[in-house]
């Protein structure tokens, strides 16, 4: 602040303040700009400039007095003045400072390249490191890193010294990013990722990374961010020394991150050993992406041998050959370069349309079903022509043989597929094809992608067997899972369309699909038609003593019901919305997905949960 009195500038006190240095005196050559006196306010310095060049004519306060806003401080007669004269400023330093030299030192030990050892026992291992992984994943530059210099709680038996050499990150890596960017443009390509960090206590679970996990699942559910999570490690850590915690139980990760389920997707990655809590968290999620040394499971070898229950390598415990075939695992992959590539291209199917796009000659789909009505058939020479070409994901392939889960695009529009298979149980579907099917219609229903029933079903397995699997359960969670979907979807009958399961495959009814259709192999009942047969009409059969004429008879009723439940006869009763060449399926099913209304803007969920089963 300044005054004009006369000829003179009058530098004025710009607040209430004590005076810490007046470096200037009476006679002094003065630039515009020069600091003429320093004033101390609430603990802050507050520097006076002068506002002009010229000389010095009067000095008033000195080091220590008190200055009331306002006050006058130095009073210069304005002019040019040499340079020479001028008292040199003490010019900053162009050095870096030591606050951001000691920042830059905690940085680099972040690093892989500062941890040669660890970094080469890892790639021994045939894994990359976690920061490696989330360089590829993360579109470049758009990693937002929380808690990086976070080190152990452990500050009580080591020096704090140790703790960034040994314990970078407290062994987890996380933040906000942007995935597949590049495809879908900033805003649908956020993106939070964590990865825990192996080389660190062995990807543990310590009470500051739980810190980190809970900060980043905070942002997460507010933002609404797609999440990855790679998950290889340890479980808790029982060295952690500091902090008042006798048990942890009131750790709140697990709460947080199972609260996420339903809201945004979920993908989780393990490569290596994977235990205890690390295990809970990745169970948690909508998929698992696991690489072929995978060790999976809730307990790790110390864990088994101390509840007495005997002494196991890590490599006896869920290897990938079991969470396979049993469900646990969705996508099997070589090593974690694929790993990366299939989170990617899982998360792609959650990030909007694509506008370029080809597909196989449909024409190719009138061949998929046998003209002989018994003969089986792949369901996925159907699935892959009528996609769009290399766009299909199947999730859980080696497990309930009898569905297929899918994700895939029609059009560059991401749908979820769901599929008889007539390979296995001649499509009937079981207990755990049941428990697959509802499980993905969840996963589609929460995160709006439109289903496509694929049907070639007798109905629902039968028989002693059956029944011990709990197949009634299982049976009505897929009609309850179906009859709560809220997005577009439709049904195409490929050939067999009997019974309960055929209506399960239409969301219950065929009332419910938004366009269901058949293929013109496609045939329906009630139930099968040789049982419906018996069943009906077993009186009459048994009145046939001659077993070469019961069987004919037998025959001929058959292919009566054949012709009745053809699928042109049932369209004519309207049961059915139309018969179609197999060749127009994908145009069909396109244009009534185009139809439907796009999916509202949520700030919340459509389904309290995606089941991890």
């Amino acid at each position: 602040m300044t005054e004009i009195a006369a000829d003179l500038v009058v530098a004025v006190a710009p607040l209430q303040g004590t005076v810490v240095s007046v470096p200037v005196v009476a006679g002094d050559a003065v630039a515009a700009g020069q600091t003429l006196c320093v004033l101390e306010s609430m603990k802050m310095e507050h520097v006076v400039e002068s506002p002009t060049s010229g000389r010095v004519r009067e000095v008033m306060p000195s080091a220590g007095d008190t200055v009331e806003k306002g006050d006058r401080l130095v009073v210069i007669e304005p002019g040019e003045i040499a340079n020479d004269a001028v008292a040199p400023e003490v010019a900053p330093s162009g050095g870096i400072r030591p606050e951001l030299a000691e920042l830059r030192t905690r940085r680099e030990a972040l690093l892989d390249e500062s941890r040669p050892e660890s970094m080469e026992r890892r790639h021994g291992t045939g894994h990359r490191s976690a920061r490696e992984n989330l360089a590829d994943l993360c579109d470049p530059g758009s990693f937002v890193e929380y808690g990086a210099l976070v080190v152990a709680a452990q500050r009580r038996r080591r020096s704090i010294e140790e703790l960034i050499e040994r314990t970078p990150g407290d062994g987890l890596v996380g933040g906000i990013a942007r995935v597949n960017g590049e495809v879908f443009g900033p805003d649908r390509a956020r993106c939070a990722v964590i990865s825990y960090d192996y080389t660190v206590l062995a990807g543990t679970q310590g009470h500051m990374n739980h810190r980190k996990k809970d900060r980043l699942f905070d942002v997460i559910e507010r933002l609404r961010l797609p999440l990855v999570l790679f998950a290889e490690g340890g479980g808790g850590r029982p060295g952690d020394t500091d902090g008042a915690s006798v048990t942890g139980l009131d750790t709140e990760a697990f709460a947080l991150f199972a609260r996420l389920s339903g809201l945004v997707p979920m993908v989780g990655v393990v490569g290596g050993r994977c235990f205890a809590g690390n295990a809970a968290l990745l169970g948690c999620c909508d998929v698992i992406i696991a690489t072929a040394d995978t060790n999976l499971g809730m307990g790790g070898p110390a864990m088994i041998e101390g509840g007495g229950l005997g002494v196991f390598p890590p490599e006896a415990i869920g290897p990938l050959s079991v969470q396979v075939e049993n469900g646990v695992v969705d996508v099997a992959v070589a090593d974690d370069v694929e790993a990366v590539e299939m989170a990617k291209r899982y998360l792609s199917y959650f990030q909007g349309s694509l506008t370029e796009w080809e597909c196989s000659d449909q024409d190719a789909l009138r061949s998929c079903v046998p003209e002989d009505r018994r003969r089986v058939y792949d369901v996925h020479s159907v699935i892959d022509v009528l996609a769009d070409a290399g766009s299909v994901l199947e999730l859980r392939p080696s497990y309930g043989l009898a569905m297929v889960t899918a994700l895939a695009r029609l059009e560059g529009r991401a749908v979820g597929i769901v599929a008889n298979n007539p390979m296995h149980l001649a499509g009937a579907i079981d207990g755990p094809a049941a428990n697959k099917a509802a499980r993905f219609l969840q996963l589609c229903d929460a995160h709006d992608l439109p289903v496509v029933f694929l049907c070639d079903t007798p109905g629902f397995m039968v028989g002693p067997e059956a029944e011990e699997a709990a197949l009634v359960r299982h049976a009505g969670r897929l009609f309850v899972t179906g009859a709560s979907l809220t997005v577009p979807f439709c049904t195409v009958v490929l050939r067999k369309g009997y019974g309960l399961g055929a209506q399960a495959m239409a969301g219950g009814s065929f009332r419910e699909p938004l366009w269901i259709g058949s293929w013109p192999t496609g045939e329906f009942g009630g139930m099968g038609l040789e049982g419906a047969v018996r069943l009906g009409y077993r009186r009459e059969l048994e009145a046939v003593e001659d077993s070469a004429e019961r069987e004919a008879l037998f025959q001929t009723m058959v292919e009566r019901s054949y012709t009745i439940g053809k699928a042109i006869n049932v369209a004519s009763y309207f049961e059915i919305d139309d018969v179609i060449d197999p060749a127009e399926t994908r145009q069909r099913l396109s244009s009534v997905f185009a139809a439907a209304p796009p999916p509202p803007v949520r700030t919340g969920k459509k389904r309290p949960v995606v089941d991890p089963w």
